[in-house]
């Protein structure tokens, strides 16, 4: 299938350390990729620098269905972004910590990410309808009026996909989407990204620490030490020498 998503050379220093270290990656149409590797190896830093970020060395090449191919280097990808000429890229991070108490509700926080509508306001009906819709591609339409800080691990994340997905984007990026959610919840989570992926044809590029699933639902596995040790299949990858050391 035609890549969507091309890294080539990634380099990239921070802090006086280098967290990434000539990275060759390639992301398929309606492929779902999972980034393994151990705390540090700078996943969430190869997410930041695909989102433009943070300053890299090297290419990185979007080619989004029905549209040219997009090559940004060393980072500068600001210029692109302003002609609108970047693909679009949903993103939801690892699960925010969030005060139990806050009242602010799953339609005020997703009122202020997809509009910009602020939060301490009434949210108007077209918001709203509007976040209910969201909301409807990933079966959580009774999350609407519950507050943020109450939801379990999976009803967050189902929160945050359906911000992630509004509008809809080229590829989808997610930060440890299965941290914090139980089993169950997992295997929900699961199934709703494979739905995702086959009704918009999306690519899912997601960081994971949960090895046991990898066979259950993802294409290809990166393992990443801040560099590319292996790469392939989900049984390939997780029965190398490379996984074992």
């Amino acid at each position: 299938m035609k890549p969507v998503l091309e890294v080539a050379g990634l380099t990239q220093d921070f802090g006086g350390l280098r967290a990434l270290n000539e990275l060759d990656l390639t992301v398929h149409e309606k492929e779902i990729v999972a980034l393994i590797g151990p705390n540090g190896a700078g996943k969430s830093s190869l997410f930041r620098s695909i989102l433009g970020q943070m300053p890299y060395s090297g290419t990185i090449t979007f080619s989004p269905a029905g549209g040219p191919a997009v090559r940004l280097s060393d980072g500068a990808n600001a210029p692109l972004a302003a002609r609108g000429t970047r693909p679009l890229i949903g993103y939801a991070p690892q699960s925010p910590s969030l005060d139990r108490g806050d009242p602010a509700s799953v339609l005020d926080f997703s009122a202020a990410a997809v509009t910009r509508w602020p939060v301490c306001l009434p949210v108007p009906r077209r918001h709203r309808e509007l976040v209910a819709r969201c909301l409807a591609r990933v079966h959580g339409e009774d999350l609407l009026d519950k507050p943020m800080g109450g939801l379990s691990g999976g009803q967050l994340q189902r929160a945050l996909l359906a911000m992630a997905l509004e509008p809809l984007p080229h590829i989808l990026i997610l930060d440890e989407p299965l941290s914090g959610v139980d089993l169950g919840g997992r295997r929900l989570l699961l199934e709703m990204l494979d739905e995702i992926r086959t009704s918009y044809d999306l690519s899912i590029f997601l960081s994971t620490h949960d090895f046991a699933t990898l066979g259950q639902f993802a294409d290809k596995v990166i393992l990443l030490n801040r560099r590319v040790l292996k790469s392939g299949p989900p049984d390939e990858v997780l029965s190398s020498p490379e996984f074992y050391e």
